[in-house]
């Protein structure tokens, strides 16, 4: 295992002193009113291990949340854990139910921790590549590289790194292919309420019989723009979640217990990840309003905080030596979209990350004008 491309990158644009649209984390600050909650739960003494499976208020009160907005009842005492991060939760889930010889099917581009936690466990990653611009899956495609080996198929919507995310059509094809097996899903949705243009979020709770399959993964940093944080949740059947807090209880036991506290306090008001889609949207139409007159070419993100732009035509070089240049040379940090592939298919994309304030964005599409 090597350092990931974006401790690379961040790197790079700290040394140098480049705008750093590269690692995906918001350039500005959270709601302090959950900060001054925090603070309120130190001060009060909530300061030791939360329950294993996370604070049962918090539990109940994204129970609540999930079937409201995706209408599958989890139960909160059995099917819905706490978690350290997004991350982590991935990485526990696929620790507990992927075995030595399992065959685990990701699609390409992906984000990096995938893979190495599959291959750590034993497990063989099976890849299938999507591409520029659309990054549509071949379902018929899907379909073929299913055997008896294969026991989990890792989902991504909405798509880090390619802003796709996934229409009813494809859940309904995915709902379909993994029916009467026993294979697993498991959805990585840490961007659920960054979604454009009035289109829904497709998660797995939305349909019942793919639920019954599935296990999905949510992000409080990514939504509370505080990824420092490292709190997530996930939610699947009893039977599953059973399996996942074996493993859990053994590499963390719980996750912070006064942003638990604080986070159920918070979230009662809905409007706090509600109003989420339309706050990035802006973000992403300010960026892309920014490159107008560029040589770059793109399709609008639908969904998280990244916006592919690709520069074929423009350079011969690879992408990976292109986001170096472009971070020493105009001082502007990517992330080169071929290390999201197993063999790093080179489509000349790299990826930007609109999470920053207005003023960083402008000043980024000044700079991206002008190469």
């Amino acid at each position: 295992m090597g350092t990931t491309i974006f401790t690379t990158m961040s790197a790079l644009a700290n040394e140098v002193g480049a705008l750093n649209l590269g690692q995906g984390f918001p350039g500005f600050g959270m709601d302090m009113k959950l900060g001054k909650l925090v603070e309120k739960y130190i001060s009060k003494g909530f300061n030791q291990y939360a329950p294993m499976p996370g604070v049962k208020e918090l539990r109940s009160l994204l129970s609540q949340k999930v079937e409201k907005l995706y209408g599958h009842p989890y139960d909160a005492e059995t099917e819905i854990t706490i978690t350290s991060g997004g991350t982590q939760a991935i990485y526990t889930a696929i620790t507990a139910l992927v075995h030595e010889d399992d065959e685990v099917i990701l699609f390409a581009p992906a984000y990096d921790c995938y893979a190495p936690a599959i291959e750590l466990n034993g497990g063989k990653p099976v890849w299938i590549d999507l591409t520029y611009p659309d990054y549509k899956i071949n379902w018929e495609h899907v379909k073929k590289r299913i055997n008896h080996r294969t026991r989990m198929i890792v989902l991504n919507s909405p798509h880090n790194p390619s802003g796709r995310c996934m229409t009813e059509k494809d859940m309904k094809q995915l709902e379909k292919l993994v029916a009467g097996t026993d294979i697993i899903v498991l959805s990585d949705e840490v961007y659920e309420h960054i979604v454009f243009d009035g289109q829904p979020h497709q998660s797995v709770a939305r349909f019942p019989k793919l639920a019954k399959q599935s296990l999905s993964v949510f992000s409080f940093g990514k939504t509370f723009h505080n990824t420092g944080w490292k709190m997530g949740y996930i939610c699947g059947p009893a039977a599953y979640m059973q399996e996942f807090r074996k493993v859990h209880q053994y590499n963390v036991f719980s996750a912070n217990t006064p942003i638990q506290y604080a986070l159920t306090d918070y979230m009662e008001d809905e409007n706090t990840y509600l109003s989420l889609p339309d706050f990035y949207q802006q973000k992403r139409d300010v960026f892309l309003d920014a490159i107008k007159g560029s040589r770059f070419t793109y399709q609008p993100s639908a969904g998280t905080y990244f916006q592919s732009l690709c520069y074929e035509g423009m350079f011969d070089e690879k992408d990976t030596a292109l986001a170096i240049r472009l971070t020493k040379e105009f001082k502007i940090a990517s992330i080169p979209c071929s290390v999201f592939y197993p063999d790093h298919l080179d489509e000349k994309v790299l990826r930007f990350c609109f999470a920053k304030d207005d003023k960083t964005l402008v000043k980024a599409g000044k700079v991206l004008r002008g190469i």
